[in-house]
């Protein structure tokens, strides 16, 4: 880290770049100009064949100054300190204190750039940024910058190991919604790391956390258990009842969008509840009741079916 503050007292966490990566982004940007330089010392030699030598040599000079000079000035001020190198190597320009360069620093930068890198050859620049702490030309010295890293490899997370197979399941009823997200992260970080820490040491932060756990929870410390064995058990059930509501919200989301019937209190997991019968209804009465039939001389018509609708209660 470069150990920077800032006048608000905050540290910035920048990786100054060394030696051989801002070797290698210098040499692809001079690649880079030098092909532009021939190309357009191709074109001025053309457009300047009817002038006399000191006129074509003039323009030459001219034109190499402004692709060696004033290109690499106007692409770092334009790009705020990344040049086609710097890009490809992962690298950027700033101000001591963080911030993104302008044209007066780009301007330093170029100008001493033309002294201890092109006319000795990089010698003075080489020498400076060994001898700097933090890699550092006289250029970025007078100018006030600092080149960093900006593309830095991630640190690799280590998984929490497993505790031991006696003590699995047995912290199932303890409460840990008192616990703090900030413990949990500690613990965490000394489980992932407890290989490389020293053997008391390691022992005596085990302790402190598995103190702290025990606070927390309100439960007496087990007997017997050692400090990581604990911290150990008690990070897995932790993770086994966030993986177990996760799974639980889950199912019941995709169990409600594809319309399945919920399990009825006590029922058996994965087999449905029986669907509801619905009441049968008692037979309707007639619209009006029909007299008995006697048996007269003549015939008689038979009365109306009824119509199916119930009589107002």
């Amino acid at each position: 880290m470069s150990g920077l503050v800032t006048g608000d007292a905050v540290v910035l966490g920048l990786r100054p770049a060394r030696l051989p990566s801002r070797a290698m982004a210098f040499l692809l940007d001079l690649a880079v100009y030098f092909t532009g330089y021939v190309l357009v010392f191709f074109g001025l030699a053309v457009a300047t064949a009817g002038l006399d030598l000191a006129a074509q040599a003039a323009v030459a000079v001219a034109g190499m100054l402004l692709l060696l000079v004033g290109v690499p000035i106007a692409v770092e001020t334009l790009s705020h300190g990344r040049s086609l190198g710097k890009l490809a190597c992962g690298l950027r320009v700033v101000r001591e204190d963080g911030g993104p360069i302008r044209f007066r620093h780009a301007l330093v930068r170029g100008s001493m750039g033309v002294v201890e890198l092109l006319m000795v050859f990089g010698t003075v620049a080489c020498i400076a940024s060994l001898v700097s702490e933090r890699g550092r030309r006289l250029g970025d010295v007078f100018a006030g910058t600092l080149v960093v890293r900006e593309r830095v490899p991630g640190a690799r997370v280590l998984p929490v190991p497993a505790p031991p197979p006696w003590l699995a399941g047995r912290f199932a009823g303890l409460d840990l919604s008192a616990v703090p997200d900030g413990l949990w992260l500690a613990i965490r970080q000394y489980l992932t790391r407890m290989d490389q820490l020293d053997p008391h040491t390691g022992a005596v932060m085990a302790a402190r956390l598995a103190d702290d756990v025990v606070a927390r929870t309100g439960a007496p410390a087990p007997a017997g258990v050692p400090a990581p064995a604990f911290l150990m058990a008690v990070v897995h059930e932790r993770q086994s009842r966030d993986a177990a509501r996760a799974f639980a919200a889950a199912g019941g989301a995709s169990g409600h969008g594809q319309g399945q019937r919920p399990v009825a209190y006590g029922g058996i997991p994965g087999v449905p509840a029986p669907a509801p019968v619905a009441p049968v209804a008692a037979p309707l009465p007639s619209a009006r009741p029909v007299a008995p039939v006697q048996q007269p001389a003549a015939p008689v018509e038979p009365a109306p079916r009824a119509t199916g609708f119930a009589p107002p209660a």
